[in-house]
């Protein structure tokens, strides 16, 4: 497919936990940033700070981002989305997480990261874990969710580095980034 033809913008999920003053989180918050430079769509729900901040910076520099919320509400007027979906479905959620992505980032984590992080594995969806920061996701290359190698898990310890690793999944304009 050509660019012209394209119509839908890539996507990336952004997955995980990590406080506020932590290198994850800053990582967390560059990341969002750059995906919206790149032109890609960030999906998040925004329920970690983690989470919240990389969607905070991508609508900051202009980009798109999808909120996939559990509760059945819309969030106050100020969340940091160009798009909401409060899906009522509590943690079933986190299905929906795993596949509104072309690939899915992976930031720390706790026990809703490592079910969307399965969900995601399990429907083929590429991992990009953030390594060297702690957390859940330091471990996800040497230890993939089972043994059937359904995606790639493609690690990041910095913007440049996820910024490859986009490339590599096809997910930047030709040409660009």
């Amino acid at each position: 497919m050509n660019e012209r033809s394209r119509i839908r913008r890539p996507q990336v999920c952004v997955l995980g936990s990590a406080e506020p003053g932590s290198t994850a989180y800053e990582l967390a918050g560059a990341a969002g940033e750059r995906l919206a430079q790149l032109g890609i769509t960030v999906v998040s729900g925004c329920g970690s700070p983690a989470t919240r901040v990389a969607a905070e910076r991508a609508h900051a520099a202009g980009g798109l981002v999808l909120s996939i919320i559990p509760a059945d509400e819309m969030p106050a007027a100020d969340w940091p989305a160009t798009t909401v979906i409060p899906c009522g479905m509590g943690d079933a959620r986190n299905l929906l997480m795993a596949l509104a992505g072309d690939a899915c980032i992976v930031i720390g984590g706790r026990a809703g990261t490592i079910s969307e992080v399965c969900l995601a594995w399990l429907h083929r969806r590429p991992l990009l874990p953030l390594v060297g920061c702690g957390g859940w996701s330091d471990g996800l290359l040497q230890n993939p969710p089972d043994e059937r190698q359904n995606s790639p898990i493609l690690p990041w310890s910095s913007v440049d580095e996820l910024q490859v690793q986009c490339r590599a999944l096809g997910l930047l304009r030709p040409g660009g980034g």
